[in-house]
């Protein structure tokens, strides 16, 4: 009796999860009239090519370094006083650009640098963005994070940061997650 129990509780911890999967990723969670689940995303058909992620062509590191260089200046900032993140040819998919700014100042300045993001096209993408601290953006394949951080994110240990300063930072990183495909899982319930 306790093994057809056992079963049964199983049964129905499965079956409430795998409800509650398919109505948070619909697209990921299948589940057949027949009670067969299927996990990952469906295969396309042949009549249908995958969709790309944006309308946006592709952008090169050079295209996403001049719009870090716009975006800055647009702010009343001069792209040459802070630095890069990243070295010029060293990663083709990650730059940036960060200066240490005084605290008050900051925001005001990460206020218009997303403004001009946004003039120059790019999707704001606020799942988990904090608009003090933090807003994300995304275009042609690239994720774009502006943010300010205080001393005690700060990069290095040894920084010379003041009480009154903060780093205003912009990080570029291409993604292509369309290259990374979910494996198609079977369970059949019942």
């Amino acid at each position: 009796m306790n093994a057809l129990l056992k079963r049964v509780w199983i049964g129905l911890a499965t079956t409430l999860i795998v409800s509650l999967a398919a109505v948070a990723l619909p697209d990921h969670i299948q589940v057949d009239d027949d009670g067969r689940v299927h996990l990952g995303a469906p295969a396309p058909s042949p009549s249908t090519a995958p969709t790309p992620e944006s309308t946006s062509p592709p952008l090169t590191r050079d295209a996403v370094d001049e719009t870090i260089r716009i975006a800055v200046g647009a702010a009343g900032l001069d792209p040459g006083q802070g630095r890069p993140t990243a070295a010029v040819g060293a990663n083709s998919n990650m730059t940036g650009w960060t200066a240490v700014r005084e605290m008050t100042a900051a925001q005001v300045e990460m206020n218009a640098i997303c403004a001009d993001l946004e003039r120059q096209g790019w999707t704001p993408n606020p799942n988990g963005d904090r608009p003090e601290a933090s807003r994300s953006y995304k275009r042609g394949g690239w994720y774009l994070l502006v943010s300010t951080r205080g001393k005690t994110l700060a990069p290095s240990t040894t920084s010379a940061l003041s009480d009154s300063q903060t780093y205003l930072t912009l990080a570029g990183l291409r993604l292509n997650l369309s290259d990374v495909p979910l494996p198609e899982v079977t369970v059949r319930i019942g």
